[in-house]
């Protein structure tokens, strides 16, 4: 068997796909990944051996550029993503028995089109909650499209947001489909996230509550264990004191990083602690030579997050699932998107601290460090770290290769 894994993001959208593609591969079935050829994303999938189909241009280039696209040109911005990524899965996908999308809507909207040509499944699967439908939460509003300020409902707010796809993303996809000779769709959304949607995350951190608008099958995280060794330079930094606080923010820009690595490093310091700092897509830098900092580019945090005192970074789903499986305490400063209910839960779960807006201060980090580095804070983290499950790729695997195997036809909205 063959599958095409497909997405549009950065790193971590990339490592779950790798993780599933990993967890296939141990059936015996071939996986490849359609995703954009940045260098971490690039050199991970090369060092597991999971071939890499570029798609579209590199992530790094659009969201640190020192212009950011308006939100008025989202529409023709979607439009595009939704060709280019059929294009690449398109070029791809032919011998392959099944299509895995994640990640931005309008690249998984791509995808499900080249599934139809091809006439397999096609899975669309979520690494949070709230990019589903359900009366429980609210969704997450476009760029440029707030919600109502008088809108609270829940069912209203999903509402809206349906509109909302279907006015920004629907007339694209619709165009490109009907060049490619399918019929246009009535509801973007739903189209993309099928009636049976994967919620990738998981069930401690990120449970699922159940309602009547989708039957979601949550797998838990897509995990890909890493064995890589930390450099010796990191080793020795670690051997040679107490554990310190590792402060980076992934794939986020984080403009100013210069300060938010000064506030980082003296907050850390004011709470009697080292510090290793991941430059990361911020460039976050040392601010001076002391030897109680330590900087590193892309590392092994499944290792690193067990010698550490705590973890301060943005909230992506990947980084909270590693530090909370490692035990370590968090400070979440959350950027965009998903990151805040990401904060949310890790605040909720007892296991560390979710920092009031994205932007840390010396004053307001050193209030979540001292949370974070409590020691019931550990202990709870320690007790949590304990349930999270790793076999989530695998079960994704089995259930992929199940319907593939029984010959079932491609979902429907």
């Amino acid at each position: 068997m063959r599958v095409l894994l497909s997405t549009y993001g950065s790193r971590g959208d990339v490592e779950p796909m790798a993780g599933l593609a990993v967890a296939l591969r141990e059936f015996g079935a071939e996986a490849l990944v359609c995703a954009p050829s940045d260098e971490e994303s690039a050199k991970r999938l090369a060092g597991v051996g999971v071939p890499l189909v570029p798609a579209s241009a590199p992530v790094r280039a659009v969201v640190t550029a020192a212009t950011q696209p308006s939100p008025a040109g989202l529409p023709e911005r979607a439009a595009a993503l939704v060709a280019a990524q059929f294009d690449a899965v398109a070029a791809a996908a032919e011998g392959c028995d099944a299509v895995v999308a994640t990640g931005l809507l309008p690249s998984a909207a791509g995808a499900r089109s080249v599934a139809e040509t091809l006439g397999i499944p096609y899975v669309f699967a979520a690494f949070f909650p709230a990019y589903l439908p359900s009366p429980h939460h609210p969704p997450l509003a476009l760029p440029g499209r707030p919600f109502p300020s008088d809108a609270t409902d829940n069912r209203k707010l999903w509402d809206l947001n349906t509109e909302s796809m279907n006015e920004v993303f629907g007339p694209g996809l619709n165009a490109h489909r009907a060049s490619i000779g399918l019929p246009p769709v009535d509801d973007f959304r739903n189209h993309v996230l099928t009636d049976r949607p994967w919620l990738a995350a998981d069930p401690v951190l990120s449970p699922w509550q159940e309602s009547a608008d989708h039957d979601v099958v949550q797998t838990g995280a897509w995990i890909l264990p890493d064995e890589r060794p930390l450099p010796d330079e990191l080793m020795a930094f670690l051997d040679a004191g107490a554990p310190p606080v590792y402060v980076g923010f992934g794939s986020m820009p984080m403009h100013g990083a210069k300060d938010v690595a000064r506030v980082a490093i003296e907050a850390i310091r004011a709470q009697g602690r080292r510090a290793i700092v991941r430059r990361g897509w911020a460039d976050l830098a040392l601010i001076d030579d002391r030897d109680d900092c330590f900087a590193v580019g892309e590392v092994n945090q499944q290792h690193l997050f067990g010698r550490v005192a705590a973890v301060v970074h943005h909230g992506g789903a990947g980084t909270t699932t590693t530090a909370a499986r490692a035990g370590a305490p968090q400070v979440v400063a959350p950027q965009m998107a998903d990151q805040p209910y990401w904060a949310g839960r890790v605040a909720e779960l007892g296991i560390g601290a979710a920092h009031d807006g994205p932007t840390p201060t010396f004053e307001s980090l050193s209030s979540a460090l001292r949370t974070a580095l409590a020691p019931e804070t550990r202990a709870r983290a320690t007790a949590v770290a304990a349930t999270i499950r790793s076999d989530g790729a695998t079960v994704a695997a089995m259930l992929l290769l199940d319907t593939i195997s029984r010959g079932r036809p491609p979902v429907s909205a």
